[in-house]
C-alpha cells in the first residue's frame, strides 16, 4: 500500500525553494502571474514526488518573504517532514530562523537541510557554510539531520537528495486513517462545470465521494461530489494525502482558506481554548498577560487574547498554561499545534499545543484548572478524563463532549473511563446519550435534593412528604432532570428518604410535627364527627377556627391521608363513621327496592339538598351506584 506523506519546504526568500521543487518533480509551483513577474513565491504551491518503496510525497512549497509568513504557516500545517532550504552563497538568514522556529512550534519532528546554489561557491566556502548550518540547527529536531548540497540549475545532488528523502520517509509514521476525517482548507476556487473546489492535507481519517460533510466554522452542510488525490481522480482520500474536494451546492464565496471540512454535526467551532504556551528563546521581550496576538494553526489565522493562568508575563524560553480568547470561532482540537505572532513588529513570539478546545472561562490561579491542564499536558488519560468530568460539576458531561475536549478516540476514551467508573469516582447518570457526573458532584446533588425536601416540609409542616413530580422540578436548573431517579434511589438506599408510591418523605415523618398542628387536626376531626351527616363546609370551618382556607385544606388533606376524614367534594369533608352509616342505609334500600331517587334518598337519610347531591355523586365516583336519568341503581360487583 502506498505510504502518503507531506513534505514541506522552509527557508528565506530567494534561497531556491521553488527551483529545487521543480528539479525534484518537474513541476513549477509558482502558478500566479504576479509570482512569475516578480520571481518570488507569494502563495502556497504544490507538487507530487513518487519515491522508490511506493512512497508518495505531497510537496508544499511555501513563500519565503516575511510578508507572506501567514501563507507559510498554512503550508506547515499537516507537514510530516520539512526540507529546510538554505542558499550556500548566503547562509542562515532571518526567515531561515523564523521558519525553523515555526516548524518546531508546529510539531514537525523530521527533516533535512538542502544547501542550494552550491555551484555558486567554492568547496572551502561550502564547508564553512555546512558547519554554520550544523551549529544553527543544534538543539532542534534537525540536529544531526543530513545536509545535502544541491544545484537546481545544474542538477547536482538532486538524486542524492531524493535518496535522503526516501530514507527519511521510511522513518516517518503515516497519519492515522482511523477516526473522523478533518481537512483544513488552504485553497478554494471554482472549476467551470464542477463548482467549488477546496484543497488541503487530510489530517486524519478517510473521506469518500458522497460523504455528508460540514464546512466549519460557517456550519454550511454539503456533500463530496468528487475527490482528486495528488492530482488523480479517486473515490477515497486517505490521511496524509493532498486532496482536492469538489463540494456540492457551495458557492465559491462561501469557502476560504481557514475553513475545515469535517463530518457533519461532529465538531464545534470554538472561541476559547486552553493551551500550553511557550515563549520563544529568541523573543525580544516577555509575553505579557492579556497580550493580543495572531494565532496560526492549520490553515487559519485569528486574533487571540492571551490569558496567562498563573503568571503576569512569560519570559523568553518559559512555558505556562493559558487560555486564548479568539476574535472569531475556529475549529481546534486537543493536540493541535499553533503559532503566535505579534502585530507590530510582525514576528513569531511563541506557540504551543491546544489542551482543551471547549473549556469554561477559567479563574486565574485556579488550582483545579491548573490540575486539569497538567493532566492533559502529561497525557494521563484516566486522570484527565476524571478531572474533566469533575469540572462539569452538577451539569455533568456527555461522552460526545468528552471526545471533543479530550482529543481521544472513542475506544481510548472508553478505556480511560473504565478505571474511574469502576472505582466509583465517576458515575454514569444517563445511558443514552451517555452522561457522566463526578462522585462529589453526585453526592452534592443528592444533598441538595434532600435539603429541598426538608425546606418544603418546613414550609408545609402538616404534610407527610412531597410528591415525586414536584421534587423532580426542584432539581437545580444547572443540572439535568434525568439525574433525578438515580439520586432518589441513592437517598433511599442510604435510608435518608422513604419513597412511597408517588410521595417522598423523611424517615419517621408522619406530618403534624407541631403541637399547634395536632390541636387543629383534633378540632377539625371533632367538628366533622360532631356534626354527623351534615358537617360544616370548608368555609364554615375556616370561620369557626379563624384560620386561612389554605391551612384548613392542608390539615383536612392530612386527615384524609390518615383515614381520619373523607373528601366528598372540594369544599366538603366528612368524618368516616357518619358517611359509612349513610352508605349502608342506601345500599340496604337498593337491595330491597332495586332503585332510588333523590327524593327517596333524602327521605331515608334526612339530608338536605345541599348535602344530598354531593353525597350521591360521591357514591357514583366510588362505583357503589350508577346513575340512569334521575334514578340510581346498585352497581353490579
Amino acid at each position: 500500500m502506498t505510504k502518503n506523506l507531506i513534505l514541506g519546504t522552509a527557508g528565506h526568500i530567494d534561497h531556491g525553494k521553488t527551483s529545487l521543487v521543480k528539479a525534484l518533480t518537474g513541476v513549477d509551483t509558482d502558478r500566479l502571474p504576479e509570482e512569475k513577474a516578480r520571481g518570488i513565491t507569494i502563495e502556497l504551491g504544490f507538487a507530487n514526488l513518487l519515491l522508490p518503496g511506493d512512497i508518495q510525497l505531497g510537496i508544499v512549497d511555501v513563500p519565503g518573504h516575511e510578508r507572506f509568513v501567514r501563507a507559510m504557516v498554512a503550508g506547515v500545517g499537516g507537514m510530516d517532514m520539512v526540507m529546510l532550504v538554505i542558499a550556500a552563497d548566503e547562509g542562515v538568514m532571518p526567515q531561515t530562523r523564523e521558519h525553523l522556529d515555526i516548524c518546531r512550534l508546529l510539531g514537525v519532528k523530521q527533516g533535512l537541510i538542502a544547501l542550494t546554489k552550491c555551484d555558486l561557491v567554492d568547496p572551502e566556502w561550502l564547508g564553512l557554510v555546512t558547519e554554520e548550518v550544523r551549529d544553527f540547527v543544534a538543539g532542534s529536531f534537525l540536529e544531526g539531520a543530513p545536509v545535502v548540497p544541491v544545484s537546481a540549475r545544474r542538477g547536482t545532488g538532486v538524486e542524492q537528495l531524493k535518496e535522503e528523502l526516501r530514507k527519511m520517509a521510511g522513518r516517518v509514521d503515516q497519519k492515522r486513517s482511523d477516526g473522523p476525517f478533518r481537512l483544513p482548507v488552504d485553497r478554494a476556487f471554482t472549476v467551470a462545470g464542477f463548482g467549488t473546489v477546496v484543497t488541503g492535507t487530510l489530517l486524519s481519517g478517510q473521506i469518500r465521494v458522497g460523504d455528508e460533510v460540514e464546512l466549519l466554522p460557517s456550519g454550511i452542510c454539503t456533500k463530496i461530489r468528487g475527490i482528486q488525490a495528488h492530482g488523480s481522480k479517486a473515490d477515497v482520500g486517505y490521511a496524509g494525502q493532498r486532496l482536492a474536494l469538489n463540494l456540492q451546492g457551495v458557492d465559491n464565496n462561501q469557502a476560504e482558506r481557514g475553513d475545515v471540512v469535517a463530518p457533519r454535526g461532529l465538531y464545534r467551532a470554538t472561541r476559547t481554548v486552553d493551551v500550553e504556551i511557550t515563549c520563544l528563546k529568541s523573543a525580544e521581550r516577555p509575553l505579557k498577560h492579556r497580550s493580543t496576538l495572531r494565532l496560526h494553526s492549520a490553515t487559519y489565522e485569528v486574533s487571540a487574547q492571551v490569558i496567562l493562568l498563573d503568571k503576569m508575563s512569560l519570559e523568553p524560553g518559559e512555558s505556562a498554561f493559558a487560555q486564548l480568547r479568539l476574535a472569531t470561532p475556529v475549529l481546534l482540537l486537543n493536540g493541535d499545534p499553533f503559532v503566535l505572532r505579534s502585530y507590530s513588529p510582525s514576528q513569531t513570539v511563541g506557540g504551543g499545543t491546544i489542551l482543551d478546545p471547549s473549556p469554561p472561562r477559567r479563574r486565574r490561579r485556579s488550582a483545579e484548572a491548573l490540575a486539569i491542564l497538567e493532566s492533559m499536558s502529561l497525557g494521563d488519560e484516566p486522570e484527565m478524563t476524571e478531572r474533566l468530568v469533575a469540572a462539569s460539576l452538577l451539569s455533568g458531561i456527555s461522552f460526545q463532549d468528552l471526545l471533543l475536549r479530550s482529543g481521544l478516540s472513542a475506544k481510548r476514551l472508553d478505556a480511560a473511563l473504565s478505571l474511574p467508573l469502576s472505582s466509583g469516582r465517576v458515575i454514569q447518570m444517563v445511558r443514552d446519550p451517555r452522561i457522566f457526573l463526578g462522585r462529589d458532584s453526585f453526592h452534592n446533588l443528592c444533598d441538595i435534593l434532600l435539603g429541598r425536601i426538608e425546606t418544603y416540609l418546613v414550609n408545609n409542616p402538616i404534610k407527610d412528604g412531597i410528591s415525586r413530580e414536584e421534587l423532580k422540578t426542584r432539581i437545580p436548573a444547572r443540572s439535568d432532570a434525568r439525574f433525578f431517579g438515580q439520586c432518589l434511589q441513592y437517598l433511599e438506599n442510604e435510608k435518608r428518604v422513604v419513597a412511597d408510591r408517588d410521595q417522598v418523605r423523611l424517615p419517621g415523618r408522619t406530618g403534624g410535627v407541631a403541637q399547634s398542628n395536632v390541636d387543629i387536626q383534633q378540632q377539625l376531626e371533632e367538628m366533622l364527627m360532631g356534626s354527623g351527616a351534615e358537617p360544616p363546609t370548608v368555609k364554615e370551618l375556616c370561620d369557626m377556627l379563624v384560620l386561612p382556607e389554605k391551612t384548613v385544606i392542608e390539615h383536612l388533606s392530612l386527615l384524609v391521608r390518615q383515614g381520619r376524614a373523607v373528601k366528598v367534594k372540594n369544599d366538603l369533608f366528612y368524618a368516616p363513621a357518619p358517611l359509612q352509616v349513610i352508605s349502608e342505609t342506601m345500599v340496604e334500600y337498593l337491595r330491597a327496592r332495586g332503585e332510588i331517587t333523590p327524593a327517596e334518598f333524602r327521605e331515608i337519610t334526612g339530608l338536605s339538598r345541599k348535602f344530598m347531591i354531593p353525597v350521591l355523586e360521591y357514591f357514583d365516583s366510588l362505583k357503589i351506584t350508577v346513575r340512569a336519568g334521575d334514578k340510581r341503581f346498585l352497581r353490579r360487583r
